[in-house]
């Protein structure tokens, strides 16, 4: 039996597109899969970083702190020296105006004095008196006999006699002059209060040196004082005069406040009288100063005094 013949075969290709389709859906669902399994970003990764960033910047600020901090220090070292600097310009100018004052303040005593002694030599020619040889006193002047071996100030340190205290100063210094050596000297206020406590009770030893060195510390006494000399004179007469040396008391004063005269002059005048022989223990003179708020009260009690007790008053004009 015979077959029959098929026709020519057919080629069959599998790149058809219902193929192409399915390999494009496979190969788009492959791509899916593929972007929705990528891992998402890492969050400690990131912390990480952002730790690290963190870290530096706290580095960084530290380096920048410890800079600042060594600045500052520098600049308080500047300033410290800075100051030292300028505390040592200003103690320099203070001592150099200490300097100037001193010099200025020493020139103006230079004059003072020379004013000074001119004056108490011109009251010695009115008085007609040679210093050491006087045998005949002037009821109203007199004469300052200056051959003493010792001598004692007891000067007035009232509010009056403050206000004018240069030329209370220039005075002392004046009397000093005229007695250009002596063995020993000593200055209290009118109160019996001594100027330099320490010496209280004993000389002060008369050497150039030293006298600068008192005057220094007079010109700045401040002491209360109710000016009256009494005390003081008593305080002299009491620890100071002896019968085996000469002795002058020069009192300084511009007013006297006690109520009587005749009781003080009978007592320091007997005071002042050795208890044996009667002699005289001191010259007593006075200096009378024209102030603001002088009187005629000291001039009073001092004329008589001095009189009593072989010295002389000398009022000056203001």
């Amino acid at each position: 039996m015979a077959m029959k013949r098929r026709g020519p075969r057919q080629e069959i290709s599998i790149f058809t597109l219902s193929f192409l389709d399915i390999i494009s859906s496979a190969f788009a669902a492959v791509v899916l899969l593929v972007l929705l399994s990528k891992p998402l970003p890492d969050n400690d990764t990131n912390n990480t970083g952002h730790a690290e960033q963190l870290l530096h910047a706290v580095i960084s600020a530290q380096g920048s702190v410890a800079d600042s901090s060594e600045k500052l220090d520098k600049q308080q070292q500047d300033l410290r020296r800075l100051q030292e600097m300028r505390g040592l310009m200003q103690s320099s100018e203070s001592k150099a105006k200490q300097q100037l004052d001193d010099a200025s303040l020493q020139l103006e005593r230079l004059n003072g004095q020379l004013e000074g002694l001119s004056l108490v030599q011109s009251s010695l020619e009115r008085a007609a008196i040679r210093p050491s040889s006087a045998t005949k006193r002037d009821v109203e002047v007199g004469g300052i006999p200056v051959d003493s071996d010792y001598i004692i100030f007891i000067v007035d340190t009232s509010g009056s006699m403050q206000s004018i205290w240069g030329r209370v100063s220039k005075e002392v210094i004046n009397v000093l002059k005229i007695h250009p050596k002596v063995k020993g000297f000593q200055i209290m206020n009118d109160n019996g209060i001594h100027l330099i406590s320490s010496y209280s009770g004993k000389w002060i030893a008369d050497t150039p040196q030293r006298r600068k060195g008192v005057m220094k510390v007079f010109y700045a006494w401040k002491s209360a004082s109710n000016s009256s000399p009494v005390e003081g004179i008593e305080v002299a007469l009491k620890r100071y005069a002896k019968a085996n040396i000469s002795l002058s008391i020069y009192i300084f004063g511009d007013d006297y406040s006690g109520s009587s005269y005749d009781d003080v002059i009978k007592k320091i005048t007997r005071m002042n009288r050795n208890r044996f022989n009667g002699k005289r223990l001191a010259k007593i003179h006075a200096i009378g100063f024209m102030s603001n708020y002088a009187s005629n009260r000291f001039s009073i009690l001092m004329r008589e005094l001095t009189k009593q007790n072989g010295g002389t008053f000398l009022a000056l004009p203001q």
